[in-house]
Order: structure tokens, then C-alpha cells, then sequence
């Protein structure tokens, strides 16, 4: 079993930052690329951003130089450091893993969402 666990969500200003964690657990081998998408309502869920494990970046075209992905190798955490929030962002935040597990099977894993609302 393995597990996400996203945190930092909540309320922001227009302008205003946020900083997302996602923290894995359970039974990990290893964690490949972890990735931040987002669904806004009534809208599919969409690539915000992803990093391989040796820090390989991609970012959705439209966020670039607003938002900002890291991760600790030795926490199994990402994360999604978010500026100069728009009311546009305004989503639920979903963490995603490739993760090897002890049992050498591979797979994709997501956490519960966290919401992130931007007020104008």
C-alpha cells in the first residue's frame, strides 16, 4: 500500500502565495516522477507540473515562472511552491507518484486533493 498525503491548501488573496506538500508512505522501493495536476470545476484535471527523481522539471506553459516544483528524495515529499496566485488558479491540487514498491511492482499513485481557492 502506498499513500499521499497532500497539505497547505486553503484560502489566498489575488497576488498572494501558497506552498503544497505532498508527503508518500507505505510499503516504497522507490518514487520516479511525482507530479502536481489540478482540477478546477467543471474542467478536466490538467498538468501543473512534474519532477523525476534526479530533478527534472516540466511545467504547464502557463504557469512557468509563478509556480516552482521541488522534491526531498529523503522525505518522499514534493512540493509546489505557488506566487502571485489568480483567482484562475482556483482548483483542487492533486499530488502524483510513480512509485516501485518493495514488491517490485510499478504504479501510479494520487493523494485525496487539497483545495486552493484564490479570492479577487
Amino acid at each position: 500500500q502506498v499513500q499521499l498525503v497532500e497539505s497547505g491548501g486553503g484560502l489566498v488573496q489575488a497576488g498572494g502565495s501558497l506552498r503544497l506538500s505532498c508527503a508518500a508512505s507505505g510499503s516504497i522501493f522507490a518514487i520516479n516522477t511525482m507530479g502536481w495536476y489540478r482540477q478546477a470545476p467543471g474542467n478536466p484535471r490538467e498538468l501543473v507540473a512534474t519532477i523525476t527523481r534526479s530533478g527534472t522539471t516540466t511545467y504547464a506553459d502557463s504557469l512557468k515562472g509563478r509556480f516552482t516544483i521541488s522534491r526531498d528524495n529523503a522525505k518522499n515529499t514534493v512540493y509546489l511552491q505557488m506566487n502571485s496566485l489568480k483567482p484562475e488558479d482556483t482548483a483542487v491540487y492533486y499530488c502524483n507518484a510513480r512509485v516501485t514498491t518493495a514488491g517490485a511492482t510499478r504504479a501510479g499513485h494520487w493523494g485525496q486533493g487539497t483545495q486552493v481557492t484564490v479570492s479577487s
